[in-house]
Protein backbone atom coordinates (compact mmCIF):
# COMPACT_ATOMS: atom_id res chain seq x y z
CA UNK A 1 0.00 0.00 0.00
CA UNK A 2 2.83 2.38 0.86
CA UNK A 3 4.54 1.54 -2.43
CA UNK A 4 1.41 2.35 -4.42
CA UNK A 5 1.06 5.65 -2.57
CA UNK A 6 4.72 6.55 -3.31
CA UNK A 7 4.35 5.53 -6.95
CA UNK A 8 1.26 7.65 -7.27
CA UNK A 9 2.99 10.70 -5.68
CA UNK A 10 6.16 10.17 -7.72
CA UNK A 11 4.22 9.79 -10.97
CA UNK A 12 2.16 12.89 -10.31
CA UNK A 13 5.26 15.01 -9.59
CA UNK A 14 7.05 13.60 -12.61
CA UNK A 15 4.05 14.11 -14.84
CA UNK A 16 3.81 17.73 -13.64
CA UNK A 17 7.46 18.32 -14.56
CA UNK A 18 6.97 16.68 -17.93
CA UNK A 19 3.90 18.82 -18.60
CA UNK A 20 5.84 21.94 -17.63
CA UNK A 21 8.69 20.98 -19.95
CA UNK A 22 6.31 20.31 -22.82
CA UNK A 23 4.62 23.66 -22.21
CA UNK A 24 7.94 25.53 -22.25
CA UNK A 25 9.11 23.79 -25.42
CA UNK A 26 5.78 24.52 -27.03
CA UNK A 27 6.09 28.21 -26.11
CA UNK A 28 9.64 28.38 -27.45
CA UNK A 29 8.49 26.89 -30.75
CA UNK A 30 5.62 29.37 -30.91
CA UNK A 31 8.03 32.29 -30.31
CA UNK A 32 10.37 31.06 -33.04
CA UNK A 33 7.51 30.64 -35.50
CA UNK A 34 6.11 34.07 -34.59
CA UNK A 35 9.55 35.66 -34.98
CA UNK A 36 10.06 34.08 -38.40
CA UNK A 37 6.58 35.22 -39.45
CA UNK A 38 7.27 38.82 -38.38
CA UNK A 39 10.69 38.76 -40.05
CA UNK A 40 9.13 37.54 -43.30
CA UNK A 41 6.34 40.08 -43.07
CA UNK A 42 8.67 43.00 -42.42
CA UNK A 43 11.38 41.80 -44.80
CA UNK A 44 10.02 44.04 -47.55
CA UNK A 45 10.57 47.16 -45.44
CA UNK A 46 14.02 47.79 -46.91
CA UNK A 47 12.78 49.89 -49.84
CA UNK A 48 10.45 52.25 -47.95
CA UNK A 49 13.19 53.13 -45.48
CA UNK A 50 14.52 55.59 -48.07
CA UNK A 51 11.71 57.89 -46.99
CA UNK A 52 12.68 57.79 -43.31
CA UNK A 53 15.23 60.60 -43.65
CA UNK A 54 12.85 63.12 -45.23
CA UNK A 55 10.03 62.03 -42.90
CA UNK A 56 12.28 62.69 -39.90
CA UNK A 57 13.32 66.04 -41.37
CA UNK A 58 9.69 66.98 -41.83
CA UNK A 59 8.67 65.99 -38.31
CA UNK A 60 11.63 67.74 -36.68
CA UNK A 61 11.60 70.96 -38.71
CA UNK A 62 7.98 71.09 -39.86
CA UNK A 63 9.12 72.31 -43.26
CA UNK A 64 7.90 70.43 -46.32
CA UNK A 65 10.37 72.36 -48.47
CA UNK A 66 13.34 71.29 -46.35
CA UNK A 67 12.18 67.66 -46.37
CA UNK A 68 11.70 67.78 -50.13
CA UNK A 69 15.12 69.35 -50.59
CA UNK A 70 16.67 66.62 -48.43
CA UNK A 71 15.03 63.86 -50.46
CA UNK A 72 15.67 65.57 -53.80
CA UNK A 73 19.35 66.19 -53.12
CA UNK A 74 19.79 62.58 -52.02
CA UNK A 75 18.16 61.36 -55.24
CA UNK A 76 20.27 63.73 -57.37
CA UNK A 77 23.47 62.52 -55.73
CA UNK A 78 22.41 58.92 -56.29
CA UNK A 79 21.54 59.59 -59.93
CA UNK A 80 24.76 61.52 -60.63
CA UNK A 81 27.26 59.24 -58.88
CA UNK A 82 25.40 55.93 -58.97
CA UNK A 83 25.93 55.57 -55.22
CA UNK A 84 23.94 56.63 -52.20
CA UNK A 85 25.23 59.55 -50.13
CA UNK A 86 26.30 57.13 -47.39
CA UNK A 87 28.32 55.06 -49.88
CA UNK A 88 29.98 58.25 -51.13
CA UNK A 89 30.83 59.25 -47.57
CA UNK A 90 32.37 55.85 -46.87
CA UNK A 91 34.43 56.11 -50.05
CA UNK A 92 35.68 59.59 -49.15
CA UNK A 93 36.70 58.56 -45.65
CA UNK A 94 38.32 55.30 -46.67
CA UNK A 95 41.95 54.69 -45.72
CA UNK A 96 43.13 55.14 -49.32
CA UNK A 97 42.27 58.84 -49.25
CA UNK A 98 44.15 59.54 -46.02
CA UNK A 99 47.26 60.23 -48.11
CA UNK A 100 46.06 63.84 -48.40
CA UNK A 101 47.73 64.55 -45.06
CA UNK A 102 50.95 62.96 -46.23
CA UNK A 103 50.87 64.91 -49.51
CA UNK A 104 50.29 68.15 -47.62
CA UNK A 105 53.19 67.55 -45.25
CA UNK A 106 55.53 66.67 -48.11
CA UNK A 107 54.60 69.63 -50.34
CA UNK A 108 56.94 72.55 -51.05
CA UNK A 109 54.34 75.12 -50.02
CA UNK A 110 54.08 73.58 -46.57
CA UNK A 111 57.87 73.49 -46.24
CA UNK A 112 58.11 77.19 -47.17
CA UNK A 113 55.34 78.07 -44.72
CA UNK A 114 57.06 76.26 -41.84
CA UNK A 115 60.44 77.86 -42.66
CA UNK A 116 58.86 81.32 -42.77
CA UNK A 117 57.17 80.75 -39.39
CA UNK A 118 60.46 79.57 -37.87
CA UNK A 119 62.24 82.67 -39.16
CA UNK A 120 59.50 84.94 -37.79
CA UNK A 121 59.68 83.22 -34.41
CA UNK A 122 63.49 83.52 -34.37
CA UNK A 123 63.26 87.22 -35.19
CA UNK A 124 60.76 87.78 -32.37
CA UNK A 125 62.95 85.87 -29.90
CA UNK A 126 66.07 87.84 -30.94
CA UNK A 127 64.28 91.16 -30.56
CA UNK A 128 63.01 90.27 -27.06
CA UNK A 129 66.45 89.07 -25.91
CA UNK A 130 68.22 92.32 -26.86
Amino acid sequence: MKNEHLKQKFNSTLSCNVKCLKFRLNMIHKKIIFGLFIFGLLGACAAPTAMLGPAYTFTSSGSVVQAGFSYGSSELISAYTGKTPVENLIEITSTENHNIHKQTLESEDFKKLVEKRIQNTNNILKSTNQ
